[in-house]
């Protein structure tokens, strides 16, 4: 019998199957029980309006037989069939998206894409297969053909008998080569595993058979109904976390579930978990984001990015659309545009759900925080705060009112009718900025004071300098003074009065620091240092401890010294006397006992007990 010969396209794309080198060659087996499938369902929407058809639904059902001893594996349905034009028309050419795919991907490191979507359909046997056999008996014909191939050399089709109707398609397996061992296709574990993963809610039976006490039993492998097309109210808390931690191996349940149905120009359902717990790897480039997208109840997609923006990377689920081309491949810009309108709404939709847990169940929501707050400050911090219209509500702060996280809506409610800025203070802990002199003076005032404790706070902070019109105020900065006018005026006499001193003292220090000055900022400390300009010395301590290999960076700082304090009197009282080696001595300690309150590092720790020892021996 003369072999026929595929069309330009098919052939160059089945030659590539043939000689496949992708690792997923598994996914063969997807694309043939959807096209079982898809004949079952052709069959049955026939006999709805033919009523010479009869059909049991009951009855419908896709079989995988698998045989070791002739090294084949067989798929088979009881669908609507194809005549021998059908044969020739579905199996002799490639349709026209996959054909414009293969153009778009005729180089060989962009085939990839297409590899794990659907439009290669039938051909992807070939990447298994030395030969295919497919035998077919329409429901509207008496007779059945069977069509042959060996690949891309061609193929024949002749008449054959077959008593129902359906198709079968049989597979000989290629050999087993040391990268790849065809022969586990035969195992009914790795089947199952197969069908399991991409398969699993295929609408009808897909069923094998079992060896139980030497006798083969059928079985079917699918659960066939998915969990989120159950109606809500007929599943329960306990369902949704048995779902959860089997399908994304987690081994506590979600905090919060996430389930809708949207109905429009591109319908979809989606089934999405809020963990309650960090994964190991969450802050590591190891880590994948994405939803599994299925097209009809079929996976397509084991990890969709798309879907899901950064910052709710955390986000664990699937969406479930029929508008979905089957060759999701991103070859035309209608199908980006459904996966964006459809990334747009999950957006939406997880934003209001974590908004209601924070209103209310505060408790989850600070647990959600704790374990995935950071990933909503990064999303703001690496968008230069244009995502900041739909993160910042969600973010909270550790506060010195009663000590626990509140949010900036909470602090503004909560503000003095004095108060014209949101107030607050970095450190490495909560313990450290409390002992800052700074926050001491505020905190006695009877203001509430932000603790920013993680290396991003700070950073997102100054990108959004505002919150409702409300901008943000660093106590240790130099701009921050909250005194009455006859107190700045009595400080900056003070200082002019005492100009030489500050400016002897500055020399002394050289380049440390940017200027010292007495202040009325304080309460019973000493001294503090305050910064100048953007960088503070919370960041200049974050940016310097990342492995870079550019030079330092130096926060513009400032000494204060507490005039009301006994040390403001014993340096005038030095510099009068023109003691300048005993005011050198002081200036020094005193520097260096501002960058210890501070939470800073002392440059020359030798120099500076040295001299404590001789002031104390004095």
């Amino acid at each position: 019998m003369a072999k026929k010969q595929f069309k330009a396209e098919s052939k160059k794309l089945l030659d590539m199957m043939i000689n496949s080198i992708y690792t997923n060659k598994e996914i063969f087996l997807r694309e043939l029980i959807s096209n079982a499938s898809d004949a079952i369902d052709k069959l049955y929407f026939l006999s709805l309006t033919d009523k010479k058809i009869k059909v049991k639904k009951d009855d419908l059902a896709i079989w995988i037989i698998p045989d070791k001893e002739n090294r084949t594996l067989k798929i088979t349905d009881n669908g609507i069939g194809m005549t021998k034009v059908e044969l020739e028309d579905n199996l002799g050419t490639i349709a026209k998206s996959g054909s414009e795919l293969f153009k778009e991907n005729n180089d060989k490191s962009k085939d990839l894409s297409i590899i794990g979507q659907f439009g290669v359909g039938f051909y992807s046997a070939f990447m298994v297969s030395a030969k295919v056999e497919v035998l077919s008996k329409s429901i509207n014909s008496d007779e059945a053909y069977l069509w042959t191939s060996t690949g891309a050399d061609g193929y024949t089709i002749e008449e054959s008998k077959k008593k129902t109707n359906g198709t079968e398609i049989t597979l000989y397996l290629k050999d087993n080569t040391e990268d790849t061992d065809y022969d586990s296709l035969l195992e009914d574990y790795r089947l199952e595993g197969i069908v399991t993963k991409y398969s699993n809610y295929i609408k009808y039976p897909i069923k094998m058979n079992h060896m139980h006490d030497d006798k083969k039993e059928e079985h079917t492998i699918n659960s066939m109904i998915p969990i989120w097309k159950k109606k809500q109210s007929e599943v329960t808390d306990e369902e949704y976390n048995n779902f959860y931690t089997d399908k994304f191996y987690d081994y506590e349940k979600p905090l919060k579930v996430i389930r809708s149905e949207v109905e429009g120009l591109t319908s979809y359902q989606t089934l999405l978990f809020i963990p309650s717990h960090t994964p190991f790897n969450y802050y590591t480039k190891e880590y994948e984001k994405g939803l599994e997208l299925y097209s009809k109840g079929v996976m397509i997609m084991d990890k969709c990015p798309d879907l899901l923006p950064d910052y709710y990377s955390f986000v664990k689920g699937l969406v479930d659309s029929e508008d979905i081309a089957l060759n999701i491949s991103r070859e035309t810009m209608q199908q980006d545009h459904q996966v964006a309108l459809i990334a747009k709404n999950i957006e939406t939709k997880i934003h209001k759900e974590l908004l209601t847990m924070l209103k209310e169940n505060r408790p989850d929501y600070e647990k959600f925080y704790q374990a995935f707050g950071m990933g909503l400050k990064h999303g703001i911090y690496t968008s230069y705060g244009a995502n900041r219209d739909k993160l910042e509500d969600l973010l909270m702060f550790y506060s010195s009112k009663d000590e626990k996280y509140v949010t900036l809506d909470e602090y503004l409610e909560r503000m003095k009718s004095d108060q014209k800025e949101i107030y607050y203070a970095s450190g490495e802990s909560i313990a450290n900025i409390k002992m800052l002199p700074q926050v001491d003076m505020v905190l006695d005032q009877g203001y509430e004071v932000l603790y920013l404790t993680e290396y991003l706070d700070e950073f997102v902070i100054k990108i959004l300098n505002t919150y409702k019109e409300k901008t943000f105020q660093n106590v240790t900065d130099k701009s921050f003074d909250n005194s009455t006018e006859e107190e700045k005026a009595n400080i900056e006499k003070i200082n002019n009065d005492n100009k030489d001193l500050l400016a002897k003292m500055t020399e002394i220090l050289k380049d440390q620091v940017k200027e010292i000055k007495f202040t009325n900022k304080l309460k019973d400390h000493p001294v503090c240092l305050t910064s100048s300009g953007e960088l503070s010395l919370e960041m200049e301590k974050i940016i310097n401890s990342m492995p870079a290999e550019t030079d330092k960076v130096k926060a513009d700082t400032i000494l204060e010294i507490n005039d009301k304090h006994p040390i403001s009197k014993k340096i005038k009282k030095l510099y009068k006397d023109e003691n300048t080696e005993e005011l050198t001595k002081y200036t020094k300690v005193l520097y260096n006992q501002a960058r210890l309150l501070s939470g800073l590092n002392v440059d020359n720790p030798s120099e500076l007990t040295d001299l404590i020892c001789d002031m104390i021996a004095k």
